[in-house]
Parts: C-alpha cells; structure tokens; sequence
C-alpha cells in the first residue's frame, strides 16, 4: 500500500485504533450465530521448528502445529512475533490460525509451493489448480484471527504478471493466464467432469489468498492481508462465515477484497479495504457452470466498512449464474483523501452481468452511505458487463433499495440502470438520496415498479425518468 493511503487509514483511526477484542474461546456473543467457539489450547509454531527469521522455509512446521491442534480436539495454533516463511496452510477442524500482533507471514512465490492441486472456483468456474494461500475444504469451525499480517508478496515480479498486462510486469514472450482461462471455460460450458479439469503446474491462474471451501462455521478477524496473488477472501460453497475487522491491502489486478461465492449467511462487517478491484463482490458460479452448481449466495450482511479504492464498495456479480438474493449493506464510507488522487470506489452499489448469464438477482438493499468522494456511477446495473450485447439469457434483477446516501464528490451519472426490454429490472426503490455534483441526471431503462422519494441531484429533486430526453412529469409526480 503506499504511503499517502497508510498516512489516510491513519487520519481515520483504522491502523491504531483497538478493534472489538478476539473471541479466542467461550466468550464470544451470544449473539454471533454460528461462530466458531476454540478451546483454550495453544500450539505454538515454534514447537514444531519455525524460525521467524523471514527465510528459513517453516511450511511443514505450520502445518504440523495445525495437525496437532486438530488432534487435541481444537484450539490455536499461534504464530508469534517475527516473520515466518511459508508455502500454502491447509487448515482443519477445529483450529484457529492466530497470527499475533507483530508477525507477518510470508508466503512463497515459488508456484511449486502450492501443489499439489486442490478443489477451487476460479471466476465462477470449477477447476483443481493451485491451492490457495489459506485453503480448508470440507472443514467446520475454523479461523484465521490476530493482528498480524499476511503478505502474499505479489507484485510485477511474482503473479501479477500472469495476467498478462504490461501494467502489471508482463512482457511479450512471458507465460499468460489467456490460454488457461480460455480452456477453462470451455470445460464449463462442455460440462467436462471437474475431476478432469486439472491446470496447476505449468499453468497460469492465480491462486486466491483466503479460501474456505465447503466449510461451515467460519471466522477471518483482525488479520491485515497484503499483496494478493488474485483475490483475496474468497468463501465458496461455504455457511456462517464472519470476516470482522480487517484490513485489505493491495493494488494488484483482479484485487477483490472479500467474494462470498455460493454462500449463506456471510457477515462482512468493519473491514477496511484499499483494492484495485471490487471490495466486495457476491458472486454464485459463471454461465453453465453456475447453473450446474446451481448453489445461491444468500443472507449476506455488510455493516461498517471503509472503501478507500477499488471498483465498487458492494458489486453483485458478474459471476452469479446461480442466483444472489437478501444481501443487506449499511453505514459505508467511501473517504476522500486528495493525497489518494482523484479516483476512490468507482461504485457503491454494482449489480453486473451479461445478457448470457442467467441467474437471478433479488431484494438488495444499501442504506446509510457516506461518499464525500470521486465515484464514477454511485448506483449501477448493466446487463453489458465486459461489452457483453448479444444473448437470450439475462439475468432477472428485482427488489434493489438505496436509502440515505450523501455523494458529495464528483460523478458522471448518479444512478444509472440500462436493463433490456425483455428483461426489465422490477422494483427500484431510491429514497433520501443526494448527488451534489454530477455530469448527468438519472438514467433508467427498462425499470418496472420505480419509486424516487426525496432524491436530489445538483441541488434539483428527481422524478423517474427512463432516459435523459424524457420531458419533465406532472407536477408532484413521483417526488416525495
């Protein structure tokens, strides 16, 4: 992260200030359904023969503190000070991961570390690629909590040029990820056998950092991640899982912070996030793929968040061919800092897709925003996500709610929906909303079902307009 945004998390009391203490043990809130609950059972890593000296390779001594854990019916497997290197950390029932205040974790940048290939969800689609950083499959009650720090160490030397992009240190001649994910998604759509999609060594997708795969009841606290290989917090096919105050660092491509991906019951709540791309996206599998999986993300919560950059606060897709519906998001600030630059979140609510993605998205409600910020589009759905235009299969978009939004920097269009004419988007609620400085009005296509209550845009109360052109309504139409 650079310098002026560590200066702005200063100003804003994200870096120092004590965050609701860990629940190690028995005295957690009641409250907290389906958190996991970890004996007062410690296994230090050391135990086992990690050095953190930052170079000596202490994978295996990981790993052996996280069996022991397990074994001993749960507890904590404690990384202390120092910095410890180490490959993927494969986590079982029953174990927190708890890197204490002053330790990094280093991952390896060596691919090899990350064989052999497990089961994963690679942009919707699944694949047996490389392990993820932090994986678990099929596990219950597990964490990863602490006020350390874990740094994938990506940059344009290590992952990041596997995207294939000048921007990010690829050169013509290096390996790219276009051959593997074009593959990929040919098995997808073929309904090749997932046992028979196999990349990994050789091969060119990114591993996610933070994967529970399969998993139920599922804590990420107080954790600072850094330099993601790809995404970041990536549940899939999980329940119960809380991510709670932490901190999401990293400028790299494909950057989400947190993606619940066929999830249930997700709290997201005093995360901070400084991303290149979404900070958070829900998303439930891509195109045939999803629909086979056909497994909805649902009651998702997100409360208390901070989005310092990144594509959008809240983005529902594109992947969500198999349906995303109650995703509840309030109190989010999106800051701005002039020594950040202009641009801050380009969004604070995305909904995305493409006319070939099926799926459905339904009853998503964002209130209580504070947006002092540049955005680009505030409240967006596009059914043309990534210049798709052409398809029979859109995705059914109903029940959207945005309430008491303050956007005071600079947009181009406040809300902007372009849905299609087979498919309209029905049931858009915007109520106490204030835009103070944007390009254009409103732009609604396509929308059944439209209530505008006590919205205003330069200083000028809006009415439902279906394009730009419309002429302005009766008096008293549809203003509150």
């Amino acid at each position: 992260m650079t310098d002026p945004a560590r200066r702005h998390l200063l100003r804003l009391g994200v870096l120092t200030a004590a965050a609701v203490p860990l629940a190690h043990a028995t005295g957690a809130a009641a409250s907290d359904r389906g958190r996991p609950r970890f004996p007062d059972a410690w296994f230090p890593v050391t135990e086992h023969g990690a050095v953190g000296d930052g170079t000596t390779d202490c994978t295996a001594a990981i790993r052996a503190a996280v069996r022991a854990c397990h074994a001993a019916g749960g507890g904590h497997a404690l990384i202390p000070a120092g910095r410890w290197a180490t490959g993927a950390i494969h986590l079982l029932s029953g174990v927190d991961l708890h890197v204490a205040e002053g330790a990094t974790v280093l991952f390896s940048t060596d691919p090899a570390a990350y064989l052999p290939v497990v089961r994963t969800r690679w942009q919707g689609i699944e694949v047996h690629n490389y392990s993820p950083m932090i994986y678990a499959y099929g596990q219950h009650d597990i964490a990863v909590t602490g006020r350390g720090v874990l740094d994938a160490q990506a940059g344009d030397a290590h992952w990041w040029p596997w995207k294939g992009s000048g921007k990010y240190g690829w050169e013509p001649g290096m390996p790219n990820e276009y051959a593997d994910w074009a593959t990929l998604q040919q098995w997808g759509a073929e309904g090749v056998p997932v046992a028979e999609r196999v990349l990994g060594a050789g091969h060119c997708l990114r591993p996610s950092f933070v994967q529970p795969h399969s998993c139920e009841n599922v804590l990420i606290e107080g954790v600072t991640l850094r330099n993601s290989a790809f995404w970041n917090i990536h549940p899939v096919l999980s329940r119960n899982v809380t991510v709670r105050d932490v901190r999401v660092e990293c400028e790299g491509p494909n950057s989400d912070g947190c993606d619940p991906d066929s999830c249930e019951d997700v709290t997201i709540e005093r995360v901070v996030f400084a991303v290149h791309d979404d900070c958070i996206a829900v998303k439930s599998g891509r195109d045939e793929d999803g629909w086979r999986v056909g497994v909805p993300s649902r009651r998702i919560r997100i409360r208390d968040c901070v989005h310092l950059s990144g594509g959008a606060a809240v983005a529902i897709g594109s992947e969500m061919s198999g349906g995303v519906h109650d995703v509840v998001a309030r109190r989010l600030r999106l800051p701005f800092d002039p020594d950040l630059g202009e641009a801050s979140v380009a969004s604070v609510l995305n909904v995305k897709s493409t006319p070939t993605r099926g799926g459905y998205v339904r009853d998503v409600r964002v209130t209580d925003v504070d947006a002092p910020g540049w955005t680009y589009v505030p409240f967006e759905v596009t059914f043309q996500y990534a210049g798709g235009t052409g398809g029979d299969r859109p995705a059914e978009v109903s029940r959207l709610s945005a309430e008491r939004w303050s956007v005071r920097g600079r947009c181009e269009y406040p809300v902007r929906v372009r849905a299609l004419a087979a498919a309209p988007v029905d049931g858009v609620r915007l109520d106490r909303l204030t835009f103070d400085d944007t390009a254009q009005d409103m732009l609604l296509q396509s929308v059944t079902d439209l209530s505008v209550r006590r919205v205003t845009v330069n200083g000028r109360p809006q009415w439902a307009r279906r394009s730009p052109h419309d002429p302005p309504p009766p008096t008293g139409a549809l203003l509150a």
